[in-house]
Formats: structure tokens, sequence, C-alpha cells
């Protein structure tokens, strides 16, 4: 393609997730009951915490904004796909493109950061519970989302901006949502640079916030291991498991995605790996964290009692 004419790129057409049209309304069927699954929960999990003041404390503030960041990174990119299951042309324009991948970015990275919050949070309150009120005050708890937000902000908008650059010979992205390393591969040009500073900068973002993550629980787990009460080491694990579960999810999921190279993997893998995160997860945090926590289920009954009487 000649180089005048690299810009003339103005819309993209999204492959989405299969091509057999015997398969679009089932999945448009099944995503939006997942959809509608993760707005509900998020949503009533924000309202619970909310409503029932014995969760006014730091490890329902940070979950309550996690359930925020779930109901927002998964409105960025499952609306979009409900629409292209039942059109004939995925499109979606450059500037939609761009927007859908930078908020995306924001979302997932913040997401990223709030877990590894969540885990000092919990560091705190089991190795250091007489001191728990003052590490973990309103300021500090305050301060901490703050910094949450601003690295998704500065790591989305340095990776959007590389994608800007870019130069697109083609307009067919082999993925069902705008993500980098589908429309890498629909640069004109070689995209060695950009990709190896997208590796390091989601390798930095993942392992700073996994390391983070393993020596709080390092610390935790040498903790439990000399409480001598079986009910209270049984308590301290209860306060964890659900955490640990949406952790594991989470970074195994992104892990896959983006530290590795390119070509590394099947389209189908790639689908299969970013459904998982993109979709799935954010339904299942708010399940994991009222399912397998008692506070937030007496929480739970306390609020429809309080409704139905």
């Amino acid at each position: 393609m000649p180089a005048e004419n690299h810009s003339a790129v103005t819309e993209f057409v999204l492959g989405g997730l299969t091509n057999r049209p015997e398969l679009q309304l089932p999945l448009f069927f099944l995503f939006l009951g997942i959809y509608m699954v993760t707005l509900v929960g998020n949503l009533g999990m924000i309202m619970l915490i909310c409503l029932n003041s014995q969760l006014h404390t730091p490890m329902y503030y940070f979950l309550s904004n996690l359930s925020f960041v779930d109901m927002c990174y998964s409105s960025v990119i499952t609306p979009k796909m409900l629409v292209n299951f039942v059109s004939e042309k995925n499109r979606i324009s450059y500037a939609g493109c761009m927007s859908q991948l930078y908020f995306f970015l924001v979302f997932v990275i913040v997401e990223c950061y709030m877990l590894t919050v969540m885990a000092y949070d919990r560091y705190v309150a089991i190795c250091s519970p007489l001191l728990y009120n003052i590490i973990m005050s309103h300021q500090i708890c305050s301060m901490l989302v703050a910094v949450v937000y601003i690295m998704g902000l500065i790591g989305s908008t340095i990776q959007t901006v590389l994608m800007l650059k870019l130069s697109y010979c083609e307009s067919l992205i082999s993925h069902y949502f705008c993500d980098i390393l589908p429309l890498m591969k629909l640069s004109c040009f070689n995209t060695y640079d950009i990709e190896l500073t997208v590796f390091f900068l989601a390798g930095f973002n993942i392992t700073v916030t996994s390391s983070t993550v393993l020596v709080s629980y390092a610390f935790i787990l040498s903790s439990i291991l000399h409480i001598r009460n079986t009910e209270g080491r049984s308590k301290a694990f209860s306060t964890c498991s659900s955490h640990l579960t949406a952790v594991g999810l989470f970074y195994g999921s992104t892990a896959f995605m983006y530290l590795k190279p390119s070509r590394a993997s099947s389209l189908g893998q790639e689908n299969v790996a970013s459904v998982f995160y993109t979709t799935v997860i954010p339904m299942l945090n708010p399940l994991i964290y009222s399912l397998r926590n008692k506070e937030v289920k007496d929480a739970m009954q306390k609020t429809l009692r309080r409704k139905l009487s």
C-alpha cells in the first residue's frame, strides 16, 4: 500500500468470536445473560456496602471500588460485542476503536493494582491487627485508591498513544474487541519496538503487583501458622480465600494474554483467555466475595429483612 494511503483506514471490522452463523444468536443470549449478572452482581455489591454500616471498613471500601471497576471494564467490551452478534458487518470507527482500547486498558490496569491494594489490606489486618485502624485510615485508603486510578490512566495513555502513532494497512481485526496485540498485526510497518514496550509495561504491571501480592501472602501465611487457636486460624484463612481466588483467576488469564510473544498461541486460545478476564471474571468476583464471605452474607440477610419488614 502506498504511503499516502496509510491514513485511509477510518474504521475497522471486528472478526468476532466465531464465523459460524448458527452460533451467533446462542452466543448473544449467553453473553447478554453474563453481562446482566455482572451488572446486577457488582451494582448490588456496591449498594450492599453503602447501605450497611458494618461493611464500612477499608476491606469493603476497596471491594466496592473493585466492583465499580469490574462493572466499567465489562461495559467497555460487552455491549459492542452483543451488537456484533446480531449485525452483518461488525464495524467500529477508528476513534471508537481507540476509545475502547483506552478505557479497557484503564480499567484492566486499575483492576490489577486494586487487587494488590486489597492484598496489602489483608496483610495489615492479619499481621498488624492492633495498628490496623491507624495504618489503614480513611485518608490512606483514599490515597491508595487515587494512586491505583492514576496508574491505570498513565499506563493506558502511554499504550494508546503508541497505537495512535501506527499506520494501518488492514482493517480486519482478528478479535472481538480492539486490543493491542490484534491491532499491532494490522500495522504497515514492523512493530517490534512497540511490542517490546507493551511487553515491558504489561510485565512491569503484572510483576510489581503479583510480587507484592505474593510477599503479602507470604507474611500472612507465616502469621496464620503462628496462630495456635484453630478457630482463629480458620477465620484468618477465610478472610483471604475470596481474594486469593479472585487474584488467581485474574492474573492467570492476563499473564497468558500479555506475557508472551504475539504469535505464541492460537487465535482460539487468545479469545478464550480474553473472554475469561473481560466478561467472566467481572461476573465471578461479586459471587466469590458474597458466597465465601460471612459478613457479606449477614449484611445481605439483614438488608433483605429490613426491606421486607
